[in-house]
């Protein structure tokens, strides 16, 4: 009873609750107006055919266009209204406004014209190409005094994150979108607030909608009595809101300016596999030290000031430099990048393109969803017909239903162009992985579904010639020998409602 009375009064229930009031409190005013149908059931229609022109002229993917259009036309009534309060793949104008406002701000100091990308383009041309998209779209610089560890499982980096958060002495920078207390959180928390209690400089983002069901309300007032500063990103709210849609997915610590981590690992138990949620949690990451680092600290302190509502004083005073005056040892060149729906540019997306692009042998792939618009199938079916060997690893065992019998209805079109499909048997994949050529890799935060790559706040790191391709490609190869090789066999064998359910979803797939 106690747990039934703490669910029923939970925050997300609660929200819930008021957004099925407002929406019942539309159809009511609607039904209200009947009597004047006829006017109403016009001015409606219009309104749906209005927004159906400005989608069509929006520069959204045309997968995304299509799945607003279709539902809108065949219910032109409601189909309008439902896409101004719930559509869209654009944050709120003002905060749209006021965060790409600090991006360009910020932007001078991770932008800049340097030797690096020459050094790319001669030994490389299309590498030198992708590091300029890089630098130029997504505003981060490529570098070479860095190395990369790669993580291929969240034990791995919990391990490494405990010990290098021990060694801090001046800041620690945390953003997530997932905490959960439990042996993973509470670990880190006890570290963090030793940390804040010796005066080091303890940060965290979270994000709300995230953290919804997993932390109590008012966490972060909680968490500032510990004496670390905490900021809720994008707070869920019980008002229909398209602000909803665009949620901070980025995974990012950064110590004394000198070392960070990302990947798909979130601060709770499952994701080091102390408590099994979804079978065995096949997750990575990356821990980064020397200069690159300072993308990932840029990343952070431009969010933080928008959270803040402040301009920090001086962001050099966190160069990697400053507590690390020793030069860095690095060997090949690192690119850690984020991605933003304020910008119009799928940044995200295009590293992916441009991976695919460049594979001459073989491009290996780990996603937990392949949610895949036509650009994407193309690019990955154009590759296995010209002979790349094209390998993708999903979850066998599926966290939400829908979104698998979606992934797995992408699969023919791969099967039939010689794309292979290893379906990770003993559990869940979390893990987002490209490796390429023995050369090219990124690990990092976006999935392969349209909210990854269109609404939320992502990030990465891409890497060339780093000793840490060749641990991507080894752990790939081990991860594969774990799964069951999907084939058009599988496929027809699936029960007959998952087939047709999955045929059904791709219409709505750019919504789940």
């Amino acid at each position: 009873m106690r747990r039934l009375l703490k669910l029923l009064f939970s925050r997300v229930v609660l929200v819930a609750i008021c957004i099925v009031i407002q929406i019942a409190y539309l159809i009511i005013a609607i039904w209200q107006f009947s009597q004047y149908f006829a006017y109403l059931q016009l001015i409606l229609t219009l309104l749906s055919f209005i927004v159906v022109v400005y989608i069509i002229n929006d520069k959204s993917n045309p997968a995304y266009k299509l799945a607003w259009i279709v539902p809108i036309m065949a219910f032109p009534i409601f189909g309008g209204l439902f896409y101004i309060f719930f559509g869209g793949n654009k944050a709120g104008r003002r905060m749209q406004k006021k965060l790409t406002g600090l991006m360009e701000t910020t932007q001078a100091m991770t932008r800049h014209e340097s030797p690096v990308i020459a050094q790319l383009e001669a030994l490389d041309p299309r590498v030198g190409l992708q590091a300029r998209y890089i630098q130029d779209c997504a505003m981060y610089s490529t570098w070479t005094n860095s190395t990369v560890t790669y993580h291929a499982s969240g034990e791995e980096q919990f391990e490494d994150l405990k010990a290098e958060l021990e060694k801090a002495e001046h800041y620690i920078f945390l953003e997530y979108f997932i905490i959960h207390e439990g042996i993973f959180w509470d670990t880190i928390l006890e570290i963090l607030v030793r940390k804040a209690q010796e005066g080091v400089d303890v940060r965290l983002i979270y994000d709300d909608l995230g953290c919804v069901v997993l932390l109590p309300y008012g966490y972060d007032r909680k968490l500032e009595k510990l004496g670390i500063q905490c900021k809720v990103f994008n707070p869920f709210i019980p008002f229909i809101s398209v602000r909803m849609n665009n949620r901070d997915h980025r995974k990012i610590v950064v110590i004394d300016g000198h070392t960070a981590f990302t990947g798909g690992i979130n601060l709770a138990d499952e994701y080091i596999n102390a408590y099994e949620k979804y079978g065995h949690w096949k997750d990575t990451g990356v821990m980064v030290k020397g200069e690159a680092v300072w993308n990932f600290t840029v990343m952070f302190l431009t969010l933080w000031d928008f959270l803040t509502k402040t301009r920090e004083p001086d962001y050099e005073r966190f160069r990697p430099q400053v507590y690390h005056p020793e030069p860095f040892a690095g060997e090949g060149f690192v690119a850690p990048f984020t991605d933003s729906p304020m910008d119009g540019e799928t940044v995200g997306e295009n590293v992916y393109y441009n991976l695919i692009a460049h594979a001459s042998h073989y491009v290996y792939i780990t996603t937990p969803y392949l949610i895949l618009d036509y650009e994407m199938t193309n690019a990955l079916c154009t590759a296995a017909k010209s002979g790349v060997d094209v390998r993708i690893i999903t979850p066998y065992v599926w966290d939400k239903f829908m979104v698998y019998m979606l992934t797995q209805s992408n699969y023919p079109a791969l099967l039939e162009a010689g794309v292979k499909i290893y379906e990770y048997t003993p559990g869940f994949v979390h893990a987002k992985s490209f490796v390429v050529d023995d050369e090219l890799a990124t690990v990092g935060t976006i999935n392969l579904d349209y909210r990854s790559l269109y609404l939320h706040f992502e990030c990465g790191c891409w890497m060339y010639k780093t000793p840490a391709v060749m641990d991507i490609k080894a752990d790939l190869l081990k991860t594969m020998e774990e799964c069951h090789r999907f084939t058009m066999e599988d496929y027809h064998k699936l029960p007959l409602y998952r087939r047709l359910g999955g045929k059904l979803l791709k219409l709505f797939a750019p919504l789940l």
